[in-house]
């Protein structure tokens, strides 16, 4: 089966984080969670269970500022700041970030790379946090792909309900679903003129 991933951004509130879980788990399939610290802060004891039920944990920076806005220091700051929250309860220090609002320029890549952080961003977005239904989601990323990166949010009225269907749907078009860190190059790569990974080949 070829591959895509389902990212999720924790940034709200921890009503549906068991409910995602449990859908998740019924359905086998691991995803990377992408946090930003003030809600790991508020919520470690979901930060645990996301851990121990075997997916994976990005940051999403510290307060979700606008990244591009601050300086070199200011945005190793927000890395740190988030991973020393995740790796606190975890025992993990996270390399993937997402950043917030998918913004970036230099200076923010820079950053990340240069502390260890890979910078991660999405090719489908299903728009979740605007309320949209699950056909409204569906509608939006039906023509996935092999090696697509699906944008989705807990903390929104429809996502944990409509999980469970997406993935369905997902599923029967053969792909599986993976942890993001499953799904990239670490090496060997670079990035062509669209912002996708490519690898080079030895």
């Amino acid at each position: 089966m070829t591959k895509i991933y389902h990212k999720r951004n924790c940034d709200w509130n921890n009503n549906d984080v068991d409910q995602i879980l449990e859908v998740l788990k019924k359905e086998d399939v691991k995803v990377t969670f992408f946090m930003v610290g003030d809600w790991v802060r508020k919520y470690p004891d979901d930060v645990k269970k996301i851990y121990e039920a075997g997916h994976e944990i990005g940051t999403h920076s510290d307060t979700h500022p606008h990244v591009n806005k601050l300086t070199y220091e200011e945005n190793i700051q927000e890395l740190e700041k988030s991973s020393e929250e995740i790796q606190k309860i975890t025992g993990v220090k996270p390399t993937l970030y997402r950043t917030p609002y998918g913004e970036y320029n230099n200076t923010v890549i820079k950053s990340a790379n240069e502390s260890g952080y890979f910078p991660i961003q999405w090719s489908l977005d299903t728009l979740d946090y605007k309320n949209l239904t699950a056909e409204e989601m569906w509608n939006r990323i039906e023509k996935i792909s092999s090696g697509d990166i699906v944008l989705m949010h807990n903390g929104t009225e429809h996502t944990a309900d409509s999980l469970q269907s997406i993935i369905q749907k997902i599923k029967a078009k053969g792909l599986s679903i993976v942890k993001v860190s499953e799904l990239i190059y670490q090496s060997n790569y670079y990035i062509d003129i669209n912002g996708v990974q490519k690898s080079i080949e030895k």
